[in-house]
């Protein structure tokens, strides 16, 4: 496999990570995963906008412009050259020796980016069918706004769902419902589209965009508030999103069917519509 290490495009095998790298021993990094479809880098921009974003939270200055960075991204992406997939990268504060919690000078430490792209097809069996939810309790940290590589939080709340039997955690935190392990909440009721505001407390989803575009242009009333577990329960439909996801039904919650246990009205809408927006921004590259 080829991999994307800071400027080169080498084989796995010549990947070379410092044992003292931050990410490495303190999740010290960033990350973002773009779908491609068709040879297109889907919603680019904005993947790269909130990586900026998430960089200068985490006080990382970044070694190359967006353009720069653009360019290097396109290249690898002709080179590997599959034209379905995700391609995943993340980038460290690098090495710095010795080990501090402090965050090294910028001027005397480079961050070290990877990334790689495999094939990645669209679940047509689970967006047709629906996926089993869990409720878990949302503990993880109060920065869950930044993408960072440090996703320990997340990967308990998965694997405590798996361990009960359900395909993915719904998380909630105080009584609210946040989202689920590594993707944006939905639910509808009585027509109308509601999903947990965008702040500390989850990720701002580059799906989450889009389906908030999709809505407005369906006639779909969308309210961004936070609701309850109970809420949930009771509501007509639930589904989930992200670039890997897409529009993914939530047909059930601990064991209990979210409507009538299949996908929704509104849901099979907004899967059509996003699939729909990717075919037309295919056809104007």
């Amino acid at each position: 496999m080829k991999i994307l290490w800071n400027d080169k495009i080498v084989d796995e095998s010549e990947v070379r990570i410092d044992t003292e790298d931050r990410g490495y021993q303190f999740g010290d990094g960033i990350y973002e995963v773009i779908r491609i479809y068709e040879g297109l880098l889907y919603m680019e921009e904005e993947h790269l906008e909130r990586f900026w974003h998430c960089a200068d939270k985490i006080r990382l200055t970044l070694p190359f412009t967006k353009e720069e960075f653009s360019q290097r991204l396109h290249h690898f992406a002709e080179e590997v050259g599959i034209e379905n997939g995700r391609l995943y990268f993340q980038i460290t504060h690098g090495t710095a020796k010795p080990r501090l919690h402090d965050f090294p000078d910028a001027k005397e430490v480079m961050p070290v980016l990877t990334a790689d792209i495999q094939t990645a097809n669209r679940p047509v069996e689970k967006l047709e069918k629906g996926i089993r939810g869990g409720f878990v309790t949302d503990k993880r940290w109060l920065h869950c706004d930044i993408k960072s590589i440090s996703l320990l939080g997340n990967i308990l709340a998965l694997n405590e769902a798996k361990e009960n039997g359900y395909d993915d955690a719904v998380l909630v935190r105080d009584g609210i419902v946040t989202e689920t392990s590594a993707s944006n909440l939905w639910m509808v009721k009585e027509g109308i589209l509601y999903t947990h505001p965008d702040g500390e407390l989850i990720l701002p989803g580059i799906t989450k965009i889009k389906v908030r575009e999709l809505a407005t242009t369906l006639g779909i009333q969308l309210i961004e508030e936070p609701f309850t577990k109970e809420q949930l329960i009771e509501a007509d439909e639930c589904f989930k999103t992200s670039s890997v996801a897409e529009v993914m039904p939530i047909v059930s919650i601990d064991g209990k069917n979210i409507g009538k246990g299949t996908p929704g009205t509104v849901t099979k809408q907004l899967q059509k519509a996003y699939i729909d927006a990717i075919e037309e921004s295919v056809k104007k590259m």
